[in-house]
């Protein structure tokens, strides 16, 4: 049995690191929206129901073949799915390619298209990777019949475990492999439980092959209803755990942040919790029959936890908020389903492959029930107690007057629907508090507070902007620049808006693509002239992936500036600035045109991710200036010479509305706004880095690209491995606070 746990083991941790490195892929063609992610995880859940379902009837039609020897079949599986490792990669990139070339599409068709192709890419893999669980367990029956009637139990206990390891060694290979590289050790490792298996089934003559266990005789009275609870209750645990975990990333952003490791946190737990209630189902069921009635309110009480560990009012330590808000509910999951499984199955891989393949339909139902269903019209206080409903329903079963059940399990359920009272009335969120505006959609939870210069932007809890220069700079300095009056301009991520209204200041049409739909409905609680700034036919707000819409327009722009979400390190953010992301960009830029990308910078960031960047832009525009303000760089990217201009000719390019637009913010000075703007201007001007040093700072640090998100995968150069001295020198957070205070 130990060369199954091993091969389930490894099985389960490619699995893991091909659907992290697939959505990745996925998303850099195809766009980072909501409806892309929930594609992309909908058809890769659909793939392993689909394989589990059909591969169970194939091995029913199978019964009599006395030579058929499964692990055979299943180190042919294994083979099978190491391939897609080589080929998925190019598929996808071929769909981008063929999407790109149809003509403009709307985002519905888009999405029908984008989806199908990822289909297409991704179903027959996934349905190979749902197909070993049967055919494992067929495997088990022909070899060591006396642990068949728990193995699913078994097989699923080691798919867990491995899936752990995916959920971290991944990212590590990421940051020093690259996505592609990553790949190829997914490969490597699917075949080599090939080449094992196949090896162990040499072991194994054909006439040590058992024949199929006889089907049962025909149920008796309540039996098959009780077949149909078990199948309920699979579809009822794939559904909440899955609807949950989105749930629980909006609730949980504010103390994890929004980087990779922040998800991958919250899937570890998951996982860990699902193992270890596994392995107490698997030690218990060696003893036991029959579980205690009181299981499923304790089921219910216990998704509630969420709401007490992530609240605000509480001052508690992010990791004890996510273990102990998220490891009771997904342990008692973990015992539960490889128990309905065993019970509904019986060691019947037929059997095991349907219970499987209806717990999975649940967990493709549940994201896109959390996302589209509830998130957009309820907090997260009452999303979550919307999802453990049903488990409340089946919980107090025992409290029924018609039901004899012992004051012990009457007791226990009481006191679980009082608890599950104290946390649903107690656990506030941050959606919640008094003295804000909140939007909610199927992406995020906005919340625009604050008051005067203290107004916030939050996204899911977590700060995006305030009201500061910088997002000025980001519009006046490139149009200034410009060796032309520009005709139009282009900025890519809305925020508070304040870019957008700077480029409007100059009488031009600008179009704004934001992710998030709610962002832009706040911007009138920042700027009292929002809504008539929104309201010109020059106006124009997109709701899309900025990538995503750069590669479908066909505009020409003279200005594109970028200023992609914080913190530097966001999961996804590399999109906005990698080499293929430039490309595009240029692409839709005017001979002549600029880009501006603003790179935060503080002095924690190590220079390889400023090197990266650097580079990538290098390697995309001839002409590249840099220019430091106290919290980050501004570069300016074109393929023709930017003009050399000084602070008073760039103050006379601004029309008055951009003028004041600039100054509005400044410290009122005698001689005027021209003096003011000229200030702002000379100050960059002194602050202009050459380029070289900044990559020098790192020199063997490739340019970001899709393929090595530098920025996103920092844990070995966070512990002190690979970390380079800088030799730019980036002001403190002191340093910046005091300036700040003598010139606000």
């Amino acid at each position: 049995m130990i060369w199954y746990f091993i091969f389930f083991f490894i099985s389960g941790f490619c699995s893991v690191l091909y659907e992290l490195v697939w959505l990745r892929l996925s998303m850099a063609q195809f766009g980072v929206t909501t409806a892309m992610v929930s594609i992309v995880l909908s058809v890769f859940m659909a793939g392993l129901g689909l394989g589990s379902w059909a591969s169970g009837r194939w091995l029913r039609q199978s019964d009599d073949t006395a030579s058929f020897l499964a692990l055979r079949v299943y180190a042919g599986i294994e083979f099978l799915i190491s391939v897609s490792g080589i080929v998925v990669p190019s598929a996808l990139l071929w769909g981008d390619h063929v999407l790109e070339n149809v003509g403009k599409l709307s985002s519905f068709t888009y999405y029908c298209a984008a989806g199908l192709w990822v289909a297409c890419s991704l179903v027959p893999w996934c349905a190979l990777m749902g197909a070993t669980l049967p055919v494992g367990m067929r495997a088990i029956r022909q070899s060591l019949p006396a642990e068949s009637s728990r193995s699913f139990s078994y097989l699923y206990m080691a798919n867990v475990a491995g899936a752990i390891a995916g959920t971290t060694v991944p990212l590590l290979l990421i940051e020093l492999l690259g996505f592609r590289g990553t790949l190829k050790i997914g490969v490597a490792c699917n075949c080599l439980i090939a080449v094992s298996a196949l090896a162990l089934s040499q072991r194994s003559p054909i006439h040590s092959v058992v024949k199929p266990v006889p089907k049962p005789r025909p149920s008796r009275e309540g039996e098959i209803d009780g077949n149909a609870r078990i199948l309920i209750l699979l579809f009822l645990s794939g559904l909440t755990s899955m609807a949950m975990e989105v749930v629980w990333v909006r609730r949980y952003t504010p103390y994890l942040g929004t980087v990779v490791y922040a998800f991958a946190a919250i899937l570890a737990v998951y996982l860990l919790a699902t193992l270890l209630g596994s392995i107490i189902y698997r030690r218990w069921s060696s003893r036991n029959a029959q579980e205690s009635p009181a299981i499923w309110i304790w089921i219910a009480s216990s998704a509630l936890l969420p709401l007490l560990m992530a609240s605000p009012q509480f001052d508690l330590s992010s990791p004890l908020r996510l273990i102990v808000g998220i490891a009771p509910f997904t342990g008692m999951l973990g015992l539960i389903t490889p128990m309905l499984v065993d019970r509904f199955s019986g060691g019947d891989s037929t059997k095991a492959g349907t219970a499987y393949a209806i717990n999975v339909a649940g967990c493709i139902l549940g994201p896109l029930l959390a996302g589209f269903g509830l998130l957009p019209f309820l907090s997260e206080r009452w999303a979550v107690t919307v999802l453990a409903l049903p488990w409340f329903v089946i919980g107090v079963a025992p409290l029924r007057p018609t039901r004899k059940k012992k004051t012990a399990v009457r007791l226990a359920v009481s006191a679980a629907l009082a608890l599950a009272a104290i946390l649903i009335m107690s656990g506030k969120g941050f959606d919640e508090l008094p003295d804000q505006k909140i939007l909610r959609d199927s992406t995020a939870t906005v919340i625009a507070t604050g008051i005067g210069f203290d107004k916030q932007l939050l996204v899911n809890g977590y700060g995006m902007t305030s009201l500061t220069p910088i997002t000025k700079v980001m519009a006046h300095l490139p149009l200034a620049f410009l060796d032309r009056p520009p005709q139009n301009a282009l900025v890519i991520c809305f925020g508070m808006g304040t870019t957008f209204r700077s480029l409007r200041s100059w009488g031009i049409p600008v179009t704004a693509v934001e992710l998030v739909a709610s962002v832009p409905r706040v911007f009138s609680y920042y700027h009292d002239d929002a809504d008539a700034v929104l309201q010109s036919p020059l106006s124009h707000v997109v709701i899309d992936d900025g990538r995503r819409y750069l590669e479908r327009s066909r505009e020409q722009f003279d200005v594109i500036t970028i200023d992609p979400p914080p913190p530097l390190e966001a999961a996804a953010s590399s999109l906005l600035y990698s080499e293929e992301f430039y490309r595009v960009a240029r692409r839709r830029l005017r001979p002549g045109g600029i880009l501006q990308q603003w790179l935060p910078t503080t002095s924690d960031d190590d220079p390889q991710v400023v090197a990266a960047v650097t580079r990538s832009l290098k390697n995309s525009f001839p002409y590249v200036r840099a220019f430091s303000d106290e919290f980050g760089l501004h570069f300016l990217c074109s393929d023709r010479p930017t003009p050399t201009r000084s602070a008073e000719d760039l103050t006379l390019r601004l029309p008055p509305g951009a003028m004041a637009d600039f100054a509005e913010w400044a410290q009122p000075l005698p001689a005027g706004v021209k003096a003011q703007v000229y200030l702002e201007f000379s100050a960059l001007l002194q602050q202009e880095l050459p380029v070289d040093p900044l990559i020098a700072a790192s020199p063997s640090t490739p340019a970001l690209t899709d393929d090595r998100p530098i920025n996103e995968y920092y844990a070995f150069r966070k512990c002190g491995w690979e970390r380079v001295p800088s030799q730019i020198r980036i002001p403190s957070d002191m340093e910046k606070h005091r300036r700040k205070k003598r010139n606000p």
